[in-house]
């Protein structure tokens, strides 16, 4: 929680505040990007749990926000998604729910929730834009956390015509960075392989990366998303979503990336793709149109330095880290 000296205006409540993105948010809170008039207040899943409807009241009266950041959602890399849709369905549509809820009945000012990219059609053209959410099915691998996510767009939506409310939400693309889930079985690509390349530097063996390779994605550093994350909670008005992405030139292959990470970590290893593994969509190319609009000036962090960082912030808090 920030300290705030003198008359404070907002009291931001960030859900699933010790997660990847919430983590980015309180270093960009602390190294400055706050102002004075703001209240940041991270909860995780200790503070409530988000399924339960009463318990989500009562964070919400005990805290009394007047702006929600809302993180907290079960997520997981592809193959956790493939075992248990139901799950990520059902748990993510209650969390949902109670959040968006609560925050009406508190008469929370303006809410910002985080979906995914994986939220659109599997069948579509590209460039992904913003209208082109609901155009047909996501992709069978994770279809219980994609209509999850989904469906807060149509919250949103409702709140507003029915109450007014500013309730709106950001698309992401692929996440990382320092304290993401570094899980090689259940976590995203990116953080997975980084614990590869840690564990096969360790052990001298080589690096396996599970699938073909050849997927790309357009990867955005948490802590350039977190910047991003303040500009929608103080500027952006629309209840329709953004896109918050690097542009389409800056998609790299999972063969790149890999070896981006070889290169950060120094491993002089052998590099291996199992081509029997499931490699998923193929690509989800998403346009930043939309954003550059807003923002034609938004600096990025180079994708290699940013992995060299997150490199270095794994290697220095092994011990602590999720995984």
């Amino acid at each position: 929680m920030t300290e705030v000296t003198g008359p404070v205006a907002k009291r931001i409540l960030v859900t699933g505040g010790t997660g990847l993105v919430g983590k980015a948010i309180e270093k960009v809170v602390a190294d400055g990007e706050g102002q004075p008039d703001e209240k940041w207040i991270f909860v995780s899943s200790r503070d409530a749990d988000l399924t339960n409807a009463a318990e989500t009241k009562a964070l919400f009266e005990q805290h009394k926000p007047t702006h929600v950041i809302h993180l907290a959602a079960m997520v997981g890399g592809l193959f956790k998604n493939i075992r248990y849709n139901l799950d990520f369905w059902r748990r993510n549509i209650h969390i949902n729910d109670n959040v968006l809820h609560s925050a009406y009945e508190m008469g929370v000012q303006k809410v910002v929730s985080c979906l995914s990219t994986c939220i659109f059609p599997d069948k579509t053209t590209y460039p992904i834009d913003e209208s082109m959410i609901h155009n047909g099915p996501p992709h069978s691998s994770n279809f219980g956390y994609s209509y999850a996510k989904r469906m807060i767009d149509i919250q949103n939506r409702g709140y507003f015509e029915q109450h007014g409310c500013r309730f709106t939400a950001v698309i992401p693309t692929n996440v990382f960075g320092p304290h993401d889930n570094f899980n090689i079985e259940d976590g995203h690509v990116l953080p997975g392989l980084i614990h590869k390349v840690y564990l096969a530097k360790q052990t001298g063996s080589a690096l396996t990366v599970w699938g073909t390779g050849k997927p790309r994605r357009q990867f955005i550093y948490s802590l350039d998303l977190a910047r991003l994350f303040l500009w929608v909670l103080r500027e952006y008005d629309e209840v329709e979503p953004i896109i918050l992405s690097v542009g389409e030139e800056d998609e790299v292959s999972i063969k790149e990336a890999a070896e981006a990470i070889v290169e950060a970590m120094d491993f002089r290893g052998e590099l291996v793709f199992d081509a029997t593994k499931a490699d998923g969509q193929f690509k989800k190319t998403a346009s930043n149109t939309k954003l550059r609009r807003y923002l034609p000036g938004f600096q990025f962090t180079p994708f290699r330095q940013a992995v060299k960082e997150t490199c270095a912030w794994f290697s220095a808090n092994y011990a602590n880290a999720r995984k």
